[in-house]
């Protein structure tokens, strides 16, 4: 069975997708540090995205590896986030990742998240949720991960929001089927709540 996370940054994807994994006993794909993952490879080495990431062996689970390193904590940088969501607009970068994923989710139980699982990666998934929140809400959560200025995060935000929204391959966007579910004011127990609710039926 495979449950389709997507939705904007900062809606709590991750963390709503990491606590139901756990509540249900499958496994967490974590579709955006795949992209990280790319970003940060291409910083270190010089080159560009669409150059390294068919290249790349990516492992995600209870941490992310990059080619047998660690890479968890360093895919989490400002800079990083900013090259990887240069990196997800780009055809060749999004196929190469898209195809990995199909890969890891065409066996067992898991749960997805990222901005188009359900209406690319997986559109047969089972349970599609579209998670979102206010911008305000989002960078201010953001902010608070991250130990920076919430003004900066919903400034950058805003920029992302855009570039995820109108790119041509895999805008990001509800997926037809998807519980749209909007997380302002909830807490994580409430929404995990909602979506084995969801499960459930």
């Amino acid at each position: 069975m495979v449950i389709a996370i997507d939705g904007p940054a900062g809606a709590g994807k991750s963390s709503v997708a990491r606590a139901l994994a756990t509540r249900l006993g499958f496994t967490y794909l974590d579709s955006g540090a795949m992209y990280r993952c790319v970003a940060l490879a291409a910083l270190e080495r010089g080159l560009e995205a669409a150059e390294v990431a068919p290249q790349l062996r990516i492992e995600v689970g209870d941490a992310v590896r990059l080619d047998g390193r660690e890479v968890s904590h360093l895919i989490r940088t400002p800079e990083v986030s900013e090259a990887a969501s240069k990196a997800a607009a780009e055809p060749a970068v999004r196929q190469a990742m898209v195809a990995e994923q199909r890969r890891l989710l065409g066996a067992g139980d898991w749960v997805a998240e990222g901005r188009d699982i359900g209406t690319v990666v997986a559109p047969g998934a089972e349970v599609k949720v579209f998670l979102t929140a206010s911008p305000l809400e989002r960078a201010r959560r953001r902010a608070s991960e991250l130990g920076v200025d919430p003004d900066t995060v919903l400034a950058e935000q805003t920029i992302r929001d855009q570039r995820d929204q109108t790119r041509v391959h895999s805008p990001l966007q509800p997926a037809p089927g998807a519980m749209v579910l909007d997380s302002t004011g909830m807490s994580l127990d409430e929404v995990v709540e909602r979506v084995v609710l969801l499960v459930a039926r």
